[in-house]
């Protein structure tokens, strides 16, 4: 079977991308696009991530979760088919805190897969490309076992094919 990912049918990505995992869903990420290979979803600014109350910047935590998830999704929908993935590693270099009151945006791509291990990177801002909130690489176990259980399994049968 190929992998529903690579174009998920229209109104899908949240669905396939945020919603399946609840902890990605309660950061209150946006899905905003995808190819094979690349994700960009968003993390609107929202007073229950701040983490310091007198400036308003969002949480790193909030941020780390959004880059696991990004990088995470370019990950699922580089490969061939559909298959569980846990993230070994994952290193962050914050350049500057998010703005108060923005969206950040992750763009991430996976730009290196191998039999059981992938490699993937991205990009945080909060509107300007050029100004960088963070960058981050990712390393992540790709299991080959039977994804019968793959939480995916069941939105895809749902929405049937990808046109």
């Amino acid at each position: 079977m190929a992998n529903p990912l690579h174009n998920p049918p229209p109104g899908k990505g949240q669905s396939f991308f945020i919603d399946v995992i609840p902890y990605n869903a309660g950061l209150g990420l946006k899905y905003v696009e995808n190819q094979v290979g690349r994700v960009v979803f968003d993390l609107p600014w929202d007073p229950a991530q701040v983490g310091d109350p007198e400036t308003g910047v969002m949480h790193g935590g909030a941020i780390t979760g959004l880059f696991d998830a990004a990088l995470g999704g370019a990950v699922l929908c580089k490969l061939d088919d559909l298959r569980r993935i846990a993230t070994l590693d994952l290193r962050i270099d914050y350049l500057r805190p998010a703005r108060a009151g923005k969206t950040v945006r992750c763009e991430a791509e996976c730009h290196r897969l191998t039999k059981h291990i992938a490699f993937a990177r991205g990009v945080a801002h909060d509107g300007d490309p050029n100004d960088l909130v963070a960058t981050a690489v990712g390393t992540f176990v790709v299991f080959r076992d039977d994804t019968r259980s793959h939480p995916r399994e069941s939105l895809v049968e749902e929405a049937g094919p990808a046109s």
